[in-house]
């Protein structure tokens, strides 16, 4: 053995899941395969290469993937010391690259395994791919494998079902070490594996998994959403009002209840029998209902109605579907144009009511003229509370209840709401001190609670006058028409046949608050756009 031999460097496996080629038996000694491999790119550089001195084998790629150079540091160098052997003729279907030299053939031993063969038919095709080169097998030699070789198309062997032909070890070696270097590239397209598992070779193609069912896709059509009215649907508000009607009859009920537990105790009857909820009026009061009133009653409640509608429009709107402007008036939206009409008719209704009040004395009716007023309000409460009606004759005088709650419509929450509402208009002046001195703020936050106790007003009003006696408080407030004696216009009708027909106005009236409408109204005083 040459002291000068070195270490071959290993390279990727001859075949799929073998170990690196070629092995390292023996140090020093190079297999028989070793020196067929090194024979045959360079047969005339193996005898310097011999007497070369001793280095460091060159490090490579790694074998495995995050692992270290191959081969490792500090491997001592090899050479063969088997002497190259004359190349054998290659049967007559090979043919034999012409630019690289014969190599010589090195007898196998018995123990290697069979590598698969490429025929002279592949091997001579212009067609077949060239194959990748890489590092040299032996240091300062050249790429391997040469370049005048062919790739082979890799295929997969089937299992060995037959006996090794005896002239497979009499196979050219170039044959056998292009068929390797073809599957190496065919590997290394492949992900890595380890090195230690062996795969058995694929008898069939891989099928591909069969697609998972799929449900089939409904054709029915998605049932629409409910309109919404707000925060409900309609459905949900005629539950809700269903609902809200059993609550409000079991809670009064309970107030019932309650207040005739409370008129039983012996205190309060005396108190109801000193004061039993009125008073008498000055002897200058006059008697009777005019028919001013009973018309300037009717306009107020119609307008009530129109206002509080177009005000929930103005406060519910997001973007108007139309604006009205003039001359002397800044551009509103065309929700708003009504409310501020009807505010201003109201207002010029209110003030024709109370001149007329107080110029023809009627004011002492719905005015407080005593103090007993108050004890007289808490009895009337009381026997409304125990549904035992206080007796009364609203055609003469009004009960305490009643007196301080016209007091306080009229003086108190109408005026209210008049100087409130003009702050949110848009005709409140533009003068920065008095805005800070009423601050918007303040007017937004008494309007609203405002309009809602005309609204609680309203429907007390309306269910009382129908329940202590519906017949003669209509004929008092529609037909005008009473007397001091209380039961001689108890069956008259005029008064409920004027009373249904102001719901059908307003009724009318509610329905053509629509801006289509209100727009060819708003027509005849200014200009209307739909910006």
């Amino acid at each position: 053995m040459s002291p000068a031999s070195k270490s071959l460097r290993q390279g990727p496996p001859r075949i799929p899941g073998g170990d690196p080629w070629p092995p390292l038996q023996v140090q020093g000694t190079a297999a028989p395969e070793v020196a067929e491999v090194i024979a045959e790119p360079a047969p005339a550089a193996a005898a310097p290469a011999a007497a070369a001195p001793k280095q460091a084998p060159r490090q490579g790629l790694p074998r495995v993937a995050g692992a270290d150079p191959w081969p490792p540091s500090g491997t001592p160098a090899s050479t063969a010391t088997s002497a190259p052997k004359a190349q054998p003729s290659p049967p007559a279907t090979m043919q034999k690259p012409t630019p690289d030299p014969t190599p010589a053939a090195v007898p196998e031993p018995a123990a290697e395994p069979a590598r698969p063969e490429v025929s002279s038919a592949v091997a001579a095709s212009p067609d077949s791919p060239v194959i990748r080169r890489g590092l040299p097998r032996v240091a300062d030699g050249q790429p391997w494998p040469p370049s005048s070789f062919i790739a082979a198309p890799l295929t997969t062997p089937a299992p060995p079902t037959t006996a090794v032909p005896p002239d497979a070890e009499e196979a050219p070696a170039a044959a056998r070490v292009v068929a390797e270097p073809a599957a190496m590239t065919q590997q290394e397209a492949a992900p890595p594996v380890k090195p230690a598992a062996v795969q058995p070779p694929a008898t069939a193609p891989t099928q591909a998994p069969a697609p998972a069912p799929t449900t089939p896709t409904s054709t029915k059509p998605a049932k629409a959403e409910p309109k919404r009215h707000g925060p409900l649907t309609s459905k949900q508000w005629v539950l809700a009002g269903v609902l809200g009607a059993f609550c409000a009859l079991g809670m009064a009920t309970a107030v019932v209840l309650v207040a005739r537990g409370i008129t039983s105790i012996e205190s309060v009857a005396a108190f109801i029998q000193r004061y039993p909820g009125e008073y008498h009026l000055p002897e200058s009061a006059p008697v009777g209902v005019p028919a001013w009133l009973a018309w300037n009653h009717f306009f107020n409640f119609f307008l009530m109605v129109l206002i509080i509608r177009s005000g929930l429009l103005v406060r519910h709107q997001k973007k108007p579907p139309a604006y009205w402007s003039s001359k002397r008036s800044p551009r509103i939206s065309i929700n708003l144009w009504p409310h501020l009409s009807l505010d201003l008719l109201w207002i010029i209704n209110g003030l024709v009511f109370i001149a007329v009040l107080f110029a023809s004395g009627h004011w002492m009716r719905i005015v407080p003229t005593s103090w007993e007023v108050f004890p007289n309000a808490l009895s009337a409460a009381l026997q409304y509370l125990t549904l035992d009606w206080p007796t009364e004759n609203g055609w003469v005088n009004y009960n305490s209840l009643q007196q301080l709650a016209y007091f306080i419509t009229v003086f108190l929450a109408a005026p209210l709401a008049a100087v409130t509402g003009f702050r949110l208009s848009a005709f409140w002046p533009k003068n920065p001190a008095l805005g800070k001195r009423y601050p918007i703020e303040a007017a937004r936050a008494l309007h609203f609670p405002t309009m809602l106790y005309f609204v609680v007003f309203i429907l007390v009003h309306v269910i009382l006058v129908f329940s202590t006696g519906a017949l003669r408080n209509l004929n008092h407030m529609y037909a005008a028409q009473g007397s001091a004696d209380p039961t001689q216009y108890a069956g008259n009708w005029a008064g409920l046949l004027y009373f249904a027909l102001s719901p059908l106005v307003i009724t009318g009236a509610w329905i053509a608050c629509k801006p289509v409408v209100l727009a060819s109204i708003a027509r005849f005083f200014g200009k209307v756009s739909s910006r």
